[in-house]
């Protein structure tokens, strides 16, 4: 199972950006988000707000969904 960093660096990979542009992108746009430096630590402390999440998804045209476990022998 990927992180949360991992799973939006592949995305803004396929997307040619990286973490630096992306919070530039949304703090120009009016976004509350940490400047980049800001932004990959709390990615990395795993302390990274929801909402900025939500908000780097929103922009890159995706979304998070929620979904039950399979019933596996894990």
């Amino acid at each position: 199972m990927l992180n949360i960093k991992q799973e939006i660096q592949i995305i803004l990979l396929k997307n040619g950006l990286s973490m630096r542009k992306i919070a530039e992108l949304l703090r120009q746009k009016g976004l509350d988000v940490p400047k980049a430096s800001g932004l990959s630590y709390r990615f990395n402390q795993k302390r990274v707000l929801f909402e900025t999440v939500q908000e780097i998804l929103d922009y890159l045209g995706y979304e998070l969904t929620i979904v039950k476990k399979s019933q596996n022998n894990n």
